[in-house]
């Protein structure tokens, strides 16, 4: 079971919310906020370019369900509630005291929820897979208990932290996977292909393991292929992905240490060891820009052409350096004919030849293939493939390795994602709260009152103000509860609403 850092759930927040309780007005007992993605402007997405649709204005909801049970569930349980008050006031109060000001919060709130045993709020979600558009909220939290209004936006910091990510990812992925399917659909390429020619190769590069995990969860929303072996543990544990399908794969593959150990005068030796003894069948991928990859790519692919083309199975050649798109589609500006010039794909076909798709694009031999994993954008993988497809070859000669240059290069601002209070009861008083800064382009400006969401000709529709009959009666669902999970939904269940929400 994943567990991430075990950290102590009421300092999981912002400084300033430890003095809302106070700030408040009297008699204030409820607050109810949502969570909205309110822009794609910053967002790295596909536009109107090369014949593939552009970009839609939804974004892929990932990621609650697992937020919900390691935290909200699962750590506030083992490191508040379960642990003895006096080491939990302890602990709060010297942090509050030595940041603050001694007494500077008051903690017998902190002791009441103690004492309760349980988050008292509700969460009510669209279905995980859902496609959403902008503007429209994802979920909603409010207090189910008067006396701890103060907890609904306590908790907006640790959930924000931890949701906007996911819901980022899993929305870029699905955009690669959109392009790849455009690319196959043209070339002819199997459409069963897809699913693994975008490869996670993030894990290094992002903001530690918890970062990784999740962010390789929402990965796999839309591929199969991955190298964040956590991220499927994750899936496992909290998203049930252990029903027969598959969650995630990969291949046996070296690294520069492996290839370096060989020494560079004997690295063709290296190929046919891995090859021939370490990994005589079956799909092994070898890196192969250590010292000369043209010469990888045009000599020992000749010398050991007969080797891999008796193997059960299949050699994939990595390059890792240089500028992705002339690596493996050419570079019109070095000598004509020469393997820079022809890029990795054409100087595969012309030693392994291969078939041609129904459509008439060259697919190499299956005992050879490629991927690139270094610095891969949306951008780039579209100009490496509609350049293929110029050169004749079909999408499905190369994979990528989707990494950190596409996943790590995001914020919370790649799609405004934020929660925001929009109603609130003070005494026996309804008050719907809403902000709208004169000095904002319109992005700030909130929704009022009470949500109900509805799905109309294929969009995801908000309506505010409305009446509490109203909101319970539209497509926000209850999914958590006073400590408790109430919908539960699986890998596989997400995987085809994404499908169903083209």
């Amino acid at each position: 079971m994943y567990k991430g850092f075990n950290i102590f759930p009421p300092h999981a927040t912002d400084f300033y919310k430890t003095g809302h309780i106070k700030q408040y007005p009297a008699e204030t007992r409820f607050v109810y906020s949502n969570f909205t993605c309110r822009a794609d402007k910053l967002a790295k997405v596909l536009g109107d370019v090369g014949g593939v649709r552009p970009f839609d204005h939804k974004t892929v909801f990932f990621g609650l369900q697992g937020v919900i049970q390691w935290l909200l569930i699962d750590s506030w349980k083992s490191e508040f509630f379960n642990r003895p008050w006096d080491s939990v006031v302890s602990k709060y109060k010297r942090r509050m005291d030595s940041s603050l000001g001694k007494d500077a919060v008051d903690v017998s709130h902190i002791k009441a929820l103690w004492d309760l045993g349980y988050l008292p709020v509700l969460i009510k979600a669209l279905p995980e897979g859902s496609r959403v558009d902008i503007r429209c909220p994802l979920f909603t939290i409010q207090n189910t208990h008067p006396d701890f209004y103060w907890v609904t936006n306590y908790l907006e910091t640790q959930i924000s932290a931890e949701i906007w990510k996911p819901i980022t990812t899993a929305t870029t992925a699905y955009e690669y996977r959109r392009l790849f399917s455009h690319y196959a659909d043209v070339t002819g390429a199997p459409r069963e292909f897809v699913q693994w020619q975008g490869h996670d190769f993030s894990y290094r590069g992002m903001s530690g393991i918890h970062d990784a995990t999740s962010n390789g969860a929402a990965h796999l929303t839309c591929f199969t292929g991955t190298d964040t072996i956590s991220a499927i543990d994750y899936l496992e544990e909290y998203y049930d992905a252990n029903d027969g399908s598959i969650v995630g794969g990969s291949v046996p593959a070296t690294e520069h240490s492996v290839m370096c150990m060989g020494g560079s005068d004997d690295e063709q030796e290296t190929f046919r060891r891995l090859i021939m003894d370490t990994y005589p069948s079956g799909i092994v991928s070898i890196v192969s820009d250590t010292w000369d990859f043209w010469e990888v790519i045009t000599g020992f692919t000749r010398k050991l052409k007969k080797e891999i083309l008796n193997r059960d199975g299949k050699v994939v050649f990595r390059p890792d350096s240089g500028d992705p798109v002339k690596i493996i589609c050419g570079d019109s500006t070095a000598p004509v004919d020469s393997p820079e010039y022809c890029g990795a794909v054409e100087c595969l076909w012309q030693v392994f030849g291969g078939t041609k798709t129904s459509k008439g694009y060259k697919v190499l031999d299956p005992h050879v293939g490629l991927i690139y994993g270094d610095s891969i954008t949306l951008e780039r993988a579209r100009t490496i493939l509609q350049l293929l497809e110029a050169k004749g070859f079909a999408s499905n000669n190369i994979v990528f390795g989707i990494g950190s240059f596409t996943y790590q290069y995001v914020t919370r601002d790649t799609f405004g994602s934020a929660i925001k209070a929009t109603a609130g009861i003070v005494g026996s008083e309804f008050r719907e709260l809403y902000k709208d800064p004169k000095t904002d382009d319109g992005t700030k400006k909130s929704l009022r009152g009470f949500i109900r969401v509805e799905k109309e000709d294929g969009k995801f529709i908000v309506y505010d103000r409305q009446t509490e009959e109203q909101e319970a009666a539209g497509l926000l669902a209850p999914v958590f509860m006073d400590g408790v999970l109430l919908r539960r939904q699986t890998l596989d269940n997400i995987r085809n609403l994404i499908n169903e929400g083209k």
